[in-house]
C-alpha cells in the first residue's frame, strides 16, 4: 500500500472529507472533496474543491480548483462523481442550510468537469419544514438499464435542534431521464428496533450480477444492515443484520470491474483484528471481498488498524489493477481534518 496525506487540516482549513474521484478522458484523475474554512462541524463553512493527479493517484496538484462555492447558509459537501453512459459526468452534493433544510442536488459537465451545469434537485419529497437528507460521498450509481438512483436517509428535526433529531429513514430517488427529473420510490425504510435513536442512516447501493440491487446501511445495531429490490429501487425489502459488523459508521461497497466480486471498506469489530474498547470507535478500517453477492465476506485486508484512529467515509476508484481510496483519517481525539489517499493492488486484497 501506498498512503499520501493529501490534504492535512491548517488553521484556515481546519477540515477536509468526504471526496470522490473520477478517470477523465485524458486519463488523468479529478478528485472533488468538501474544503473547509469556517470550522470544523458538519454545519460549517465549505466548499467543493478538486484536486488533480496525472500519474494514477501516485502524485496530486498542490493547490484546490473550485468547482462549487459554498451555495448554502452553512455549506456544500458530500460529494459523489460517476461518468453517465451518454459520457457526460454528474456530480451530486449537499446544500445545507440548517437542521431542517438540507437537501441534495445534481450537475452535469460536457467538458470533463471544467464546467457543470445548473443544479437539479434530487431530494424533492416535500417534507414540510423538515427537509433534511443525508447522502454520503461516492454514493450515486446508474443502472445497466441506465436509471440513476440516488440513496438518502431523511431526519426529522421539527424544533431545527439537534436533541430533537429524529431517528433516520431511508428514502431512495430515482432518474430515467439522465438527472432530468427525479422520483422517490414507494419504500420509506425504518429501523426495527423501537428503542433505536439513531435508526438507518447513509445508505450506499450496488447493482449485483443478476440485476437485483442491494443497499447496506449504517446501523446502530452492531451491523451494517441490507435491503433489496427487484424493481430497480422502487421497493425494498424489510431491512435485516449482515456480516458486515460494524459500529454506528458508514460503509463503501463497490464491484471490482475484472473480477466482478463485491469490495466493501468498512470499520470491522467482529474482533477478527484488535479493537478499541469504545463501541464508536471507527478503527480498524479493513477491506473485504465477497464472492456470493454480499451474503459472506472473505479476504479481510487492513488497511487502517491505529486503534485510537477513526478512519472513515471512505471513496473507492478502479483504475489499472489498482484501488484508488480516499477517506478521512484522525486521532480519535482529534478533531475533522486530515483527508488521506491510499493505493492498493488489486492483488494485494485477493492475496
Amino acid at each position: 500500500m501506498k498512503k499520501i496525506d493529501l490534504l492535512p487540516a491548517t488553521k484556515e482549513n481546519p477540515r477536509n472529507s468526504e471526496g470522490s474521484m473520477i478517470e477523465l478522458k485524458n486519463n488523468e484523475i479529478m478528485f472533488v472533496y468538501t474544503h473547509f474554512y469556517g470550522g470544523m462541524s458538519d454545519n460549517a463553512r465549505a466548499y467543493l474543491g478538486a484536486r488533480h493527479s496525472k500519474d494514477k493517484g501516485e502524485t496530486w496538484a498542490e493547490k484546490d480548483r473550485i468547482i462549487i462555492e459554498n451555495e448554502g447558509m452553512e455549506n456544500v459537501m458530500s460529494v459523489s462523481l460517476i461518468r453517465l453512459k451518454t459520457g457526460e459526468i454528474l456530480l451530486g452534493y449537499l446544500i445545507k442550510n440548517s437542521l431542517m433544510d438540507c437537501k441534495y442536488y445534481i450537475r452535469k459537465s460536457k467538458d470533463e468537469g471544467q464546467s457543470f451545469s445548473e443544479k437539479i434537485l434530487v431530494t424533492n419529497t416535500d417534507c414540510g419544514n423538515e427537509n433534511y437528507f443525508v447522502v454520503n460521498n461516492d454514493r450515486i450509481i446508474q443502472l445497466s438499464t441506465g436509471r440513476i438512483l440516488v440513496p438518502a436517509s431523511h431526519h426529522s428535526t421539527p424544533t431545527g435542534e439537534w436533541k430533537d433529531r429524529k431517528p433516520g429513514r431511508i428514502m431512495v430517488f430515482y432518474s430515467d431521464d439522465n438527472g432530468t427529473t427525479w422520483k422517490s420510490g414507494k419504500t420509506v425504510l425504518e429501523t426495527p428496533d423501537t428503542n433505536d435513536k439513531h435508526g438507518l442512516q447513509e445508505p450506499g447501493i450496488v447493482e449485483l450480477k443478476n440485476g437485483k440491487l442491494l443497499m447496506w446501511i449504517r446501523t446502530n445495531l452492531g451491523s451494517q444492515f441490507y435491503s433489496y429490490s427487484d424493481d430497480c429501487g422502487e421497493t425494498w425489502t424489510k431491512v435485516q443484520p449482515s456480516d458486515l459488523i460494524s459500529p454506528l459508521s458508514p460503509a463503501s461497497i463497490k464491484k471490482i470491474p475484472e473480477t466482478e466480486d463485491l469490495l466493501a471498506i468498512y470499520n470491522d469489530r467482529s474482533g477478527r483484528f484488535p479493537i478499541s474498547e469504545n463501541p464508536y470507535q471507527r478503527t480498524p478500517l479493513v477491506a473485504a471481498v465477497s464472492k456470493d453477492e454480499g451474503k459472506t465476506w472473505i479476504k479481510h485486508f487492513v488497511i487502517e488498524d491505529d486503534p485510537e484512529g477513526r478512519f472513515c467515509y471512505t471513496s473507492i476508484l478502479f483504475t489499472d489493477h489498482k484501488i484508488i481510496l480516499s477517506y478521512s483519517a484522525n486521532k480519535a481525539d482529534q478533531p475533522w481534518g486530515l483527508l488521506r489517499i491510499c493505493l492498493i493492488d488489486i492483488s494485494e486484497i485477493y492475496g
